[in-house]
């Protein structure tokens, strides 16, 4: 039979291993550091885009993983979307971006 102070022992072995398991990053999943880090970006660069006078208009949407900023969401013009990729690469933290943002077509 296991000795009180063994068994305990062995619990908390378990649970620290399994702790540090859950909290590894993998190719499709972020650490918790690395997710409180990409949260940050997401926000700094929505900053950037309500500062910027030809994009603050605009509902664009932030999704950052990794460092990889994607942007997605509806613009006015060419123009703007290259504007959205430029503000977006100048934020500290963004390593690349993914710009899928679509020009919208006036009605007429």
């Amino acid at each position: 039979m296991m000795k009180p102070r063994a068994f305990f022992q062995l619990v908390a072995l378990v649970f620290m291993t399994s702790l540090i398991i859950s909290c590894s990053s993998g190719p499709a999943k972020e650490s918790t550091g690395e997710y409180i880090d990409s949260a940050a970006v997401t926000t700094k660069v929505k900053a950037a885009f309500v500062k910027d006078p030809e994009l603050k208009v605009f509902s664009i949407s932030v999704d950052t993983f990794k460092g990889v900023v994607q942007l997605s969401g509806f613009v006015a013009s060419e123009e703007q979307v290259v504007r959205a990729g430029e503000v977006a690469r100048s934020v500290s933290g963004v390593q690349s971006v993914s710009n899928d943002l679509i020009v919208k077509e006036k009605i007429k």
